[in-house]
C-alpha cells in the first residue's frame, strides 16, 4: 500500500522529472563581448542595437538554467546567444525604402544548390537548415546553434513525465 501524503515522498515526483527550479542565469553583454568579441565593432559597441541585445540575454538567461549545465553553462549560454544574435544580424538593415526591400531582409537563405553567370540566377537549397528543425527549431541554421544542441544533446536536458 502506498500513501503518496508522507512527508518522505514529497518532491519525489518532481526530483524524479529532472525539472529542476527553473532558476534565471546571471549572463551579462559584458560576458558576451568577452566570450565573442566578433559581435562588436573597435569601440566595444554592438553589432546590433543594445536593446535586442539585451533580450536576447534575457531570453537566454531564462532558456539555458544554469543547475543543467554545471561548469559548461556559460559556455551554452554564450553560444545560444551567438546564435541568435547571428540570425539577428542577418536580417539586419540600417534601413530600407521599400516593404520588398525590408521583407526580403527576413528571407530564408540556405546553401546555394545552383548559380547561372548569363542573367544571373542563383537557386539556393534550404533543406540543409531545415532537416533537423523537426526537433531543435532553428538551432541548426549557424554553427553556434548546431554547437549549442550538440552540447545540449550530450547534457541530457529534457525532463520526463513521471506518474
Amino acid at each position: 500500500m502506498y500513501y503518496w501524503g508522507k512527508p518522505q515522498f514529497y518532491g519525489v515526483r518532481a526530483a524524479a522529472a529532472n525539472l529542476g527550479s527553473g532558476a534565471p542565469g546571471t549572463y551579462t553583454a559584458e560576458q558576451f563581448q568577452a566570450d565573442f568579441p566578433q559581435f562588436f565593432n573597435a569601440g566595444g559597441q554592438p553589432l546590433l542595437p543594445a536593446a535586442m541585445l539585451q533580450e536576447i540575454i534575457r531570453m537566454a538567461n531564462a532558456a539555458v538554467q544554469p543547475e543543467r549545465w554545471g561548469e559548461g553553462w556559460r559556455y551554452a549560454v554564450g553560444l545560444y546567444v551567438a546564435h541568435y544574435v547571428t540570425l539577428y544580424l542577418r536580417g539586419y538593415a540600417a534601413s530600407n525604402e521599400t516593404p520588398e526591400q525590408a521583407a526580403a531582409s527576413g528571407a530564408l537563405v540556405g546553401m546555394v544548390k545552383s548559380a547561372t553567370l548569363g542573367d544571373a540566377s542563383v537557386s539556393y537549397d534550404t533543406a540543409a537548415i531545415t532537416a533537423g528543425t523537426e526537433d531543435w527549431g532553428d538551432l541548426n541554421s549557424t554553427t553556434y546553434g548546431q554547437m549549442f544542441a550538440n552540447r545540449a544533446k550530450l547534457i541530457g536536458m529534457a525532463g520526463m513525465l513521471v506518474i
